[in-house]
């Protein structure tokens, strides 16, 4: 199982990224996706979910600015990142889950500074 990120990098505050998220090794449409965070010397967070139904889930800190969605198509995730602030500042991980089945990603860094 291969989950690879990519989009990430250096952005002003109130910038826009787009992650993806490639996926291998699994039955993608059966797999709930979803996006976390891990701010430096902080715990990993959840930062946006969707299921295989393509329902979808954001932490309130993201709401309003963050889009996920998939393309099963492609065995791909995204995360659209709009009005990006410090906060957001973080490595971020691609996870998939389907009942006791769980992959990560190796992260891909995003850092939000003027």
């Amino acid at each position: 199982v291969q989950l690879v990120e990519s989009g990430g990098g250096l952005v002003q505050p109130g910038g826009s990224l787009g992650l993806s998220c490639a996926a291998s090794g699994i039955t993608f449409s059966l797999y709930g996706m979803g996006w976390y965070r891990q701010a430096p010397g902080e715990q990993r967070e959840l930062v946006a979910r969707i299921t295989r139904g393509g329902s979808t889930n954001l932490a309130d800190s993201v709401k309003g600015r963050f889009t996920i969605s998939r393309d099963n198509a492609k065995n791909m995730v995204y995360l659209q990142m709009n009005s990006l602030k410090p906060e957001d500042t973080g490595v971020y991980y691609c996870n998939a889950y389907f009942v006791q089945n769980e992959y990560w990603g190796q992260g891909t860094q995003v850092t939000v500074s003027s």
